[in-house]
């Protein structure tokens, strides 16, 4: 059997993601992740953030670079990625999200700025030419 490397999450972008290219002119936009787990302590339930960095390269990151803000809630796919570096002598290794698919969910938490357009940048349904 084949080994699998699949995840998908449904989480909120802990800060603005930041567009940079490669010396070959490849377009990587990277931002992080805080998705929720509730967790029990005691008698009560609490939530409990988890951060993951996460990639999107290609055409999608240039375009979608400008939606993926502060708050703004996504559904991610893609695979897991394990960096691995040495530091001052120790060993170090990060997991990273490498994003196949990203799709935008709703709003931000407390604001509506930002949003990707829904129907294609028509303000109302009345203006859309069919």
């Amino acid at each position: 059997m084949n080994d699998t490397n699949i995840f998908m999450l449904i989480g909120r972008i802990v800060r603005n993601a930041e567009l940079k290219y490669t010396g070959g002119g490849m377009a990587i936009s990277q931002f992080s992740i805080a998705v929720n787990t509730t967790k029990k302590n005691g008698d009560s339930y609490e939530d409990e953030a988890n951060f993951f960095d996460t990639a999107l390269f290609g055409k999608r990151a240039e375009s979608l670079n400008q939606y993926l803000t502060k708050g703004q809630q996504v559904a991610v796919t893609g695979i897991l990625k394990q960096d691995r570096w040495e530091q001052e002598g120790q060993k170090r290794s990060k997991v990273k999200l490498i994003c196949n698919d990203i799709q935008l969910l709703g709003g931000k938490q407390n604001s509506q700025q930002n949003q990707a357009p829904s129907s294609g940048g028509f303000d109302d349904e009345s203006d859309i030419p069919f």
